[in-house]
């Protein structure tokens, strides 16, 4: 594990655009190690909806680099043309598939995913009914099947940053007929994925 300590010389602010899937752990990390990075978070809901994302997220990088801001990307593989938006952008993104596997590691992130589990963070509990319809449909019984074909369990994560959100979980469980599991997580492996492209980004020449 890589020691959290950044160069004298990388006192240099950037902004981090990204999803707000973990807002509340980002800002955490960020507060923490006293990291100098902004934010700009968009809807966690944006993945399900490819064109909003492209859109949202080149015009928030376009609205920060003509400040002239240094920016990296919060985000995984969640778009099929992320790789070509951070070439035209000249930045970086954090590392791994997506945000679950940022903040569990992809070992343990495969493990349950063995296992059949959805993975449940508390924005996406907190909204989830709406958040599926507009995405599935109102058909419950369809909402359903689509669940079951690939999962056994909903596999909520709480994190030192989380509220109680249990109801919320069980109803988002409920609401898919899934059983409903629990799992604790630090926040040590998203730390590491932070620090990596903040240092990646300020390495690389300034844009």
């Amino acid at each position: 594990m890589k020691k959290f300590v950044l160069h004298q010389e990388h006192t240099e602010p950037l902004t981090m655009v990204g999803c707000g899937i973990l807002r509340k752990e980002v800002d955490y990390l960020i507060r923490t190690h006293g990291w100098n990075v902004q934010t700009h978070f968009l809807d966690s809901a944006l993945h399900n909806y490819l064109n909003r994302l492209s859109k949202e997220l080149n015009e928030a990088l376009q609205e920060h680099e003509a400040k002239g801001e240094k920016t990296f990307v919060f985000y995984g593989s969640c778009h099929p043309l992320m790789d070509n938006y951070l070439d035209e952008h000249r930045t970086c993104r954090t590392r791994g598939q997506n945000c679950i596997v940022m903040l569990l590691g992809y070992e343990r992130f495969m493990q349950e995913l063995e296992k059949g589990a959805y993975f449940l963070v508390e924005d996406w509990a907190l909204t989830w009914q709406p958040m599926i319809t507009a995405c599935f449909g109102n058909n419950i019984t369809v909402v359903r099947e689509i669940f079951h074909s690939s999962h056994k369990f909903m596999l909520a994560l709480k994190t030192p940053c989380s509220v109680d959100f249990s109801e919320a979980a069980q109803t988002a469980a409920d609401f898919v007929d899934l059983p409903l599991q629990w799992l604790d997580v630090d926040l040590e492996h998203l730390k590491q994925v932070l620090f990596e492209a903040i240092k990646q980004r300020l390495d690389q020449a300034t844009t």
